[in-house]
């Protein structure tokens, strides 16, 4: 079945877009309080990140994220495969693992920074974070 026509029919197109958000609200608020409140000093002594963050261009590059993640769950977990929370956590284990891959090996591996384990750590742990949260609730979406 192609990604046109599964995300046409309307019950599938609801959960796609449930999982869409399951993605979206609780990651851009995570990032903004993670990297710009919480632990923006940390980032800002690895000399990494420029002074004005453009937000505009994190936030889409999160819009093509949950697009990308929403769609692809249905094609990793069959309906009622498991529980919610086993699902989702799985999920988020392994959607989490690429996401890290180049939002932080690859970006270690290419920039200059003051200490490279440092900015590992941070990322990995908003990682984690970020994916203990968004993996159960993309799982929730697409559970009728």
């Amino acid at each position: 079945m192609s990604a046109v026509s599964y995300v046409a029919r309307p019950a599938d197109a609801r959960s796609f877009w449930l999982g869409f958000a399951a993605y979206l609200v609780p990651t851009f608020p995570i990032a903004f309080v993670w990297h710009l409140v919480l632990f923006e000093q940390k980032y800002h002594a690895l000399q990494i990140y420029r002074d004005e963050p453009v937000i505009a261009f994190g936030l889409g590059s999160m819009i093509i994220q949950g697009a990308i993640f929403s769609w692809l769950f249905p094609r990793v977990f069959t309906r009622g495969s498991g529980s919610i929370l086993k699902d989702g956590l799985l999920y988020g284990l392994g959607a989490g693992l690429l996401s890290w891959s180049f939002t932080t090996l690859a970006v270690a591996a290419k920039n200059v920074m003051i200490s490279v384990p440092d900015f590992v750590l941070l990322e990995t742990a908003f990682t984690i974070l970020q994916f203990a949260i968004v993996g159960p609730l993309i799982a929730l979406a697409y559970r009728r």
